[in-house]
Protein backbone atom coordinates (compact mmCIF):
# COMPACT_ATOMS: atom_id res chain seq x y z
CA UNK A 1 0.00 0.00 0.00
CA UNK A 2 1.39 3.40 -0.92
CA UNK A 3 1.88 6.09 1.70
CA UNK A 4 -0.82 8.25 0.12
CA UNK A 5 -3.40 5.46 0.15
CA UNK A 6 -3.05 5.20 3.91
CA UNK A 7 -3.21 8.97 4.50
CA UNK A 8 -6.22 9.85 6.75
CA UNK A 9 -8.12 12.09 4.31
CA UNK A 10 -11.52 11.30 5.83
CA UNK A 11 -10.40 11.85 9.40
CA UNK A 12 -8.94 15.28 8.63
CA UNK A 13 -11.99 16.29 6.58
CA UNK A 14 -14.23 15.19 9.46
CA UNK A 15 -12.63 17.59 11.91
CA UNK A 16 -12.50 20.42 9.33
CA UNK A 17 -8.91 21.49 9.95
CA UNK A 18 -5.53 20.74 8.41
CA UNK A 19 -2.74 20.93 10.95
CA UNK A 20 0.94 21.50 10.32
CA UNK A 21 1.63 17.85 11.15
CA UNK A 22 -0.97 16.78 8.57
CA UNK A 23 0.69 18.89 5.89
CA UNK A 24 4.11 17.50 6.78
CA UNK A 25 2.84 13.90 6.69
CA UNK A 26 1.13 14.45 3.36
CA UNK A 27 4.25 16.04 1.86
CA UNK A 28 6.32 12.98 2.87
CA UNK A 29 3.70 10.67 1.37
CA UNK A 30 3.57 12.59 -1.93
CA UNK A 31 7.33 12.55 -2.42
CA UNK A 32 7.67 8.95 -1.23
CA UNK A 33 5.26 7.87 -3.95
CA UNK A 34 6.89 10.13 -6.52
CA UNK A 35 3.61 11.74 -7.47
CA UNK A 36 -0.16 11.53 -7.10
CA UNK A 37 -2.90 9.75 -9.01
CA UNK A 38 -6.08 11.30 -10.42
CA UNK A 39 -8.06 9.91 -7.48
CA UNK A 40 -5.56 11.37 -5.03
CA UNK A 41 -5.63 14.74 -6.82
CA UNK A 42 -9.42 14.76 -6.47
CA UNK A 43 -9.11 13.93 -2.78
CA UNK A 44 -6.60 16.75 -2.22
CA UNK A 45 -9.00 19.24 -3.78
CA UNK A 46 -11.93 17.87 -1.78
CA UNK A 47 -9.89 18.03 1.45
CA UNK A 48 -8.96 21.65 0.77
CA UNK A 49 -12.62 22.56 0.23
CA UNK A 50 -13.83 20.78 3.38
CA UNK A 51 -11.33 22.31 5.82
CA UNK A 52 -11.84 26.01 6.56
CA UNK A 53 -9.00 25.93 9.09
CA UNK A 54 -5.63 25.30 7.46
CA UNK A 55 -2.00 25.50 8.54
CA UNK A 56 0.11 27.84 6.43
CA UNK A 57 2.21 24.87 5.26
CA UNK A 58 -0.83 23.45 3.50
CA UNK A 59 -1.08 26.22 0.88
CA UNK A 60 2.39 25.54 -0.56
CA UNK A 61 1.87 21.78 -0.60
CA UNK A 62 -1.57 22.06 -2.21
CA UNK A 63 -0.21 24.27 -4.99
CA UNK A 64 2.97 22.27 -5.59
CA UNK A 65 1.40 18.80 -5.61
CA UNK A 66 -1.43 19.70 -7.99
CA UNK A 67 0.86 21.68 -10.29
CA UNK A 68 3.16 18.68 -10.54
CA UNK A 69 0.18 16.42 -11.28
CA UNK A 70 -1.33 18.61 -14.00
CA UNK A 71 1.86 19.88 -15.64
CA UNK A 72 4.47 17.16 -15.22
CA UNK A 73 2.68 13.86 -14.58
CA UNK A 74 -0.08 14.22 -17.15
CA UNK A 75 0.70 13.59 -20.82
CA UNK A 76 2.03 15.32 -22.79
CA UNK A 77 4.42 16.46 -20.05
CA UNK A 78 4.76 20.21 -19.80
CA UNK A 79 1.54 20.92 -21.71
CA UNK A 80 -1.97 21.32 -20.27
CA UNK A 81 -4.56 19.76 -22.54
CA UNK A 82 -8.07 21.11 -22.91
CA UNK A 83 -9.36 18.00 -21.15
CA UNK A 84 -7.10 18.57 -18.12
CA UNK A 85 -7.97 22.27 -18.01
CA UNK A 86 -11.70 21.43 -17.99
CA UNK A 87 -11.12 18.89 -15.20
CA UNK A 88 -9.22 21.41 -13.09
CA UNK A 89 -11.82 24.15 -13.48
CA UNK A 90 -14.67 21.74 -12.70
CA UNK A 91 -12.94 20.64 -9.51
CA UNK A 92 -11.82 23.98 -8.04
CA UNK A 93 -14.85 25.99 -9.18
CA UNK A 94 -17.80 23.69 -10.02
CA UNK A 95 -20.12 26.72 -10.13
CA UNK A 96 -17.75 28.82 -12.21
CA UNK A 97 -16.38 31.00 -9.42
CA UNK A 98 -13.58 30.33 -6.96
CA UNK A 99 -14.34 30.46 -3.24
CA UNK A 100 -10.88 31.33 -1.95
CA UNK A 101 -7.74 33.03 -3.22
CA UNK A 102 -5.86 29.74 -2.84
CA UNK A 103 -7.66 28.21 -5.84
CA UNK A 104 -6.86 31.20 -8.03
CA UNK A 105 -3.21 31.12 -6.96
CA UNK A 106 -3.20 27.43 -7.91
CA UNK A 107 -4.49 28.16 -11.42
CA UNK A 108 -1.92 30.92 -12.00
CA UNK A 109 0.88 28.74 -10.62
CA UNK A 110 -0.09 25.90 -12.98
CA UNK A 111 -0.22 28.21 -16.01
CA UNK A 112 3.14 29.69 -15.03
CA UNK A 113 4.83 26.28 -14.89
CA UNK A 114 3.38 24.88 -18.12
CA UNK A 115 5.03 25.28 -21.51
CA UNK A 116 1.57 25.93 -22.92
CA UNK A 117 -2.00 25.78 -21.65
CA UNK A 118 -5.42 26.26 -23.26
CA UNK A 119 -6.87 29.74 -23.40
CA UNK A 120 -9.88 28.62 -21.39
CA UNK A 121 -7.65 28.35 -18.33
CA UNK A 122 -6.36 31.93 -18.40
CA UNK A 123 -9.84 33.11 -19.42
CA UNK A 124 -11.22 31.41 -16.31
CA UNK A 125 -8.62 33.14 -14.13
CA UNK A 126 -9.29 36.55 -15.69
CA UNK A 127 -13.03 36.00 -15.30
CA UNK A 128 -12.53 35.88 -11.53
CA UNK A 129 -11.14 39.42 -11.62
CA UNK A 130 -13.94 40.51 -13.95
CA UNK A 131 -16.52 39.16 -11.51
CA UNK A 132 -14.87 40.98 -8.60
CA UNK A 133 -14.95 44.26 -10.54
CA UNK A 134 -18.58 43.85 -11.58
CA UNK A 135 -20.06 42.45 -8.35
CA UNK A 136 -17.73 43.67 -5.62
CA UNK A 137 -17.88 40.16 -4.18
CA UNK A 138 -15.66 37.12 -3.83
CA UNK A 139 -12.21 36.41 -2.38
CA UNK A 140 -10.53 39.06 -4.54
CA UNK A 141 -12.70 41.90 -3.32
CA UNK A 142 -13.14 42.59 0.39
CA UNK A 143 -14.05 46.28 0.21
CA UNK A 144 -17.42 45.85 -1.50
CA UNK A 145 -16.58 48.41 -4.19
CA UNK A 146 -17.87 47.82 -7.69
CA UNK A 147 -16.85 49.12 -11.14
CA UNK A 148 -13.31 49.93 -10.02
CA UNK A 149 -10.02 48.04 -10.18
CA UNK A 150 -7.21 48.64 -7.68
CA UNK A 151 -3.47 48.38 -8.22
CA UNK A 152 -3.23 44.92 -6.62
CA UNK A 153 -5.88 43.57 -8.98
CA UNK A 154 -4.12 45.13 -11.97
CA UNK A 155 -0.91 43.40 -10.94
CA UNK A 156 -2.79 40.11 -10.55
CA UNK A 157 -4.09 40.48 -14.13
CA UNK A 158 -0.57 41.30 -15.31
CA UNK A 159 0.76 38.21 -13.53
CA UNK A 160 -1.87 36.01 -15.20
CA UNK A 161 -0.96 37.34 -18.64
CA UNK A 162 2.75 36.91 -17.95
CA UNK A 163 2.16 33.32 -16.87
CA UNK A 164 0.08 32.39 -19.91
CA UNK A 165 2.73 33.72 -22.27
CA UNK A 166 5.39 31.45 -20.80
CA UNK A 167 8.96 32.25 -21.80
CA UNK A 168 8.21 32.63 -25.51
CA UNK A 169 7.23 35.62 -27.63
CA UNK A 170 3.52 34.85 -27.66
CA UNK A 171 0.99 37.55 -28.56
CA UNK A 172 -1.98 38.32 -26.31
CA UNK A 173 -4.74 35.95 -27.41
CA UNK A 174 -8.32 36.70 -28.40
CA UNK A 175 -9.62 35.00 -25.24
CA UNK A 176 -7.44 37.18 -23.02
CA UNK A 177 -8.31 40.35 -24.93
CA UNK A 178 -12.03 39.57 -24.59
CA UNK A 179 -11.73 39.38 -20.82
CA UNK A 180 -9.62 42.53 -20.61
CA UNK A 181 -12.30 44.34 -22.60
CA UNK A 182 -15.00 42.94 -20.31
CA UNK A 183 -13.16 44.28 -17.27
CA UNK A 184 -12.68 47.66 -18.94
CA UNK A 185 -16.35 47.84 -19.91
CA UNK A 186 -17.30 47.18 -16.28
CA UNK A 187 -15.47 50.24 -14.93
CA UNK A 188 -17.40 53.43 -14.26
CA UNK A 189 -16.93 55.95 -17.05
CA UNK A 190 -15.19 58.65 -15.00
CA UNK A 191 -12.85 56.24 -13.20
CA UNK A 192 -9.15 56.24 -14.09
CA UNK A 193 -6.54 53.91 -12.62
CA UNK A 194 -3.27 54.68 -14.46
CA UNK A 195 -1.93 51.17 -13.88
CA UNK A 196 -5.01 49.68 -15.53
CA UNK A 197 -4.98 52.11 -18.47
CA UNK A 198 -1.32 51.37 -19.14
CA UNK A 199 -1.85 47.59 -19.02
CA UNK A 200 -4.94 47.77 -21.23
CA UNK A 201 -3.21 49.95 -23.84
CA UNK A 202 -0.11 47.77 -24.05
CA UNK A 203 -2.08 44.51 -24.18
CA UNK A 204 -4.49 45.68 -26.90
CA UNK A 205 -1.68 47.19 -28.96
CA UNK A 206 0.06 43.82 -28.72
CA UNK A 207 -3.05 42.15 -30.20
CA UNK A 208 -3.25 44.63 -33.06
CA UNK A 209 0.45 44.61 -33.95
CA UNK A 210 0.65 40.81 -33.85
CA UNK A 211 -2.32 40.66 -36.21
CA UNK A 212 -0.63 43.18 -38.50
CA UNK A 213 2.38 40.93 -39.07
CA UNK A 214 4.74 42.13 -36.34
CA UNK A 215 7.06 39.97 -34.30
CA UNK A 216 6.10 40.66 -30.70
CA UNK A 217 8.41 40.85 -27.67
CA UNK A 218 7.92 38.49 -24.75
CA UNK A 219 5.06 39.45 -22.53
CA UNK A 220 7.23 40.74 -19.72
CA UNK A 221 8.55 43.39 -22.10
CA UNK A 222 5.23 43.99 -23.85
CA UNK A 223 3.16 44.82 -20.76
CA UNK A 224 5.68 45.75 -18.09
CA UNK A 225 4.66 48.44 -15.64
CA UNK A 226 6.57 51.72 -15.48
CA UNK A 227 7.98 53.36 -12.35
CA UNK A 228 6.63 56.75 -13.45
CA UNK A 229 3.18 55.63 -12.34
CA UNK A 230 4.28 56.00 -8.73
CA UNK A 231 5.25 59.63 -9.32
CA UNK A 232 2.36 60.80 -11.47
CA UNK A 233 1.23 63.65 -9.18
CA UNK A 234 -2.16 65.31 -9.63
CA UNK A 235 -3.18 65.08 -13.27
CA UNK A 236 -6.61 65.45 -14.82
CA UNK A 237 -7.99 62.28 -16.47
CA UNK A 238 -7.23 63.75 -19.92
CA UNK A 239 -3.66 64.71 -18.97
CA UNK A 240 -3.16 61.30 -17.40
CA UNK A 241 -4.36 59.44 -20.49
CA UNK A 242 -2.11 61.51 -22.76
CA UNK A 243 0.86 60.94 -20.46
CA UNK A 244 0.28 57.20 -20.40
CA UNK A 245 -0.01 57.11 -24.18
CA UNK A 246 3.22 59.03 -24.74
CA UNK A 247 5.34 57.21 -22.16
CA UNK A 248 4.00 53.76 -23.04
CA UNK A 249 4.78 54.44 -26.68
CA UNK A 250 8.33 55.52 -25.89
CA UNK A 251 8.89 52.50 -23.68
CA UNK A 252 7.53 49.59 -25.70
CA UNK A 253 7.11 50.22 -29.41
CA UNK A 254 10.78 49.71 -30.21
CA UNK A 255 10.45 46.07 -29.13
CA UNK A 256 8.18 45.30 -32.11
CA UNK A 257 9.40 44.68 -35.63
CA UNK A 258 7.85 43.54 -38.89
CA UNK A 259 8.07 39.76 -39.43
CA UNK A 260 9.77 38.29 -42.44
CA UNK A 261 7.89 35.83 -44.67
CA UNK A 262 9.78 32.97 -43.05
CA UNK A 263 8.93 34.15 -39.52
CA UNK A 264 5.25 34.43 -40.42
CA UNK A 265 5.26 30.88 -41.73
CA UNK A 266 6.99 29.61 -38.59
CA UNK A 267 4.46 31.43 -36.40
CA UNK A 268 1.61 29.66 -38.21
CA UNK A 269 3.31 26.29 -37.79
CA UNK A 270 3.87 26.96 -34.08
CA UNK A 271 0.19 27.82 -33.62
CA UNK A 272 -0.86 24.64 -35.43
CA UNK A 273 1.48 22.56 -33.25
CA UNK A 274 0.06 24.03 -30.04
CA UNK A 275 -3.47 23.38 -31.28
CA UNK A 276 -2.57 19.74 -31.95
CA UNK A 277 -0.94 19.23 -28.54
CA UNK A 278 -3.51 20.98 -26.33
CA UNK A 279 -6.63 20.06 -28.30
CA UNK A 280 -7.81 23.67 -28.41
CA UNK A 281 -8.13 25.84 -31.49
CA UNK A 282 -6.09 29.04 -31.20
CA UNK A 283 -7.82 31.84 -33.07
CA UNK A 284 -5.66 34.27 -34.98
CA UNK A 285 -5.95 37.79 -33.61
CA UNK A 286 -8.34 39.91 -35.65
CA UNK A 287 -8.04 43.65 -36.20
CA UNK A 288 -11.70 43.84 -37.18
CA UNK A 289 -12.76 42.28 -33.88
CA UNK A 290 -10.81 44.87 -31.87
CA UNK A 291 -12.19 47.77 -33.92
CA UNK A 292 -15.75 46.52 -33.45
CA UNK A 293 -15.19 46.02 -29.74
CA UNK A 294 -14.09 49.60 -29.04
CA UNK A 295 -16.92 51.91 -27.99
CA UNK A 296 -19.33 48.98 -28.12
CA UNK A 297 -21.45 50.65 -25.45
CA UNK A 298 -21.67 53.87 -27.43
CA UNK A 299 -18.86 55.82 -25.77
CA UNK A 300 -15.11 55.64 -25.39
CA UNK A 301 -13.64 54.93 -21.98
CA UNK A 302 -10.44 56.61 -20.83
CA UNK A 303 -8.53 53.40 -21.55
CA UNK A 304 -10.02 53.12 -25.05
CA UNK A 305 -9.19 56.78 -25.73
CA UNK A 306 -5.60 56.13 -24.67
CA UNK A 307 -5.43 53.05 -26.89
CA UNK A 308 -6.65 54.94 -29.97
CA UNK A 309 -4.17 57.76 -29.29
CA UNK A 310 -1.42 55.18 -28.92
CA UNK A 311 -2.31 53.46 -32.19
CA UNK A 312 -2.47 56.74 -34.10
CA UNK A 313 1.03 57.67 -32.93
CA UNK A 314 2.62 54.33 -33.75
CA UNK A 315 4.90 54.36 -36.74
CA UNK A 316 3.77 50.94 -37.87
CA UNK A 317 1.94 49.26 -40.73
CA UNK A 318 -1.39 48.51 -39.10
CA UNK A 319 -3.94 46.22 -40.76
CA UNK A 320 -5.88 48.67 -43.00
CA UNK A 321 -9.18 47.13 -41.91
CA UNK A 322 -8.65 48.53 -38.44
CA UNK A 323 -8.75 52.23 -39.38
CA UNK A 324 -11.79 51.73 -41.59
CA UNK A 325 -13.75 49.76 -39.02
CA UNK A 326 -12.71 52.01 -36.16
CA UNK A 327 -13.84 55.11 -38.03
CA UNK A 328 -17.18 53.46 -38.72
CA UNK A 329 -17.52 52.48 -35.06
CA UNK A 330 -16.67 55.94 -33.74
CA UNK A 331 -19.08 57.57 -36.19
CA UNK A 332 -21.85 55.29 -34.95
CA UNK A 333 -20.95 56.04 -31.31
Amino acid sequence: MSALQSFPFDEIAGRGSIREADADELRRAVYEDGGISLDEANRLIALNASCPVQATEWSDLFREALTDFVVNQSEPAGYITLENADWLISRVAPEGLIKSRKELDLIVHIIDHARWSPGVLVAFALAQVSNAVRSGEGPLRNNGKVATIDDDEVELVRRMIYAFGGDGNVAITRAEAELLCDINDSLVSDYVNPAWVELYVKAMANVLLANSGYAVPNREAAIRSEAWLDERGELTPFELVKSITRLSLDDVIGDYRKQSTEESALARLDRQYREMVTGEQIDANEADWLAERLARDGELSHAETALISYIKEIDAEIDPRFDELLERRLSAA
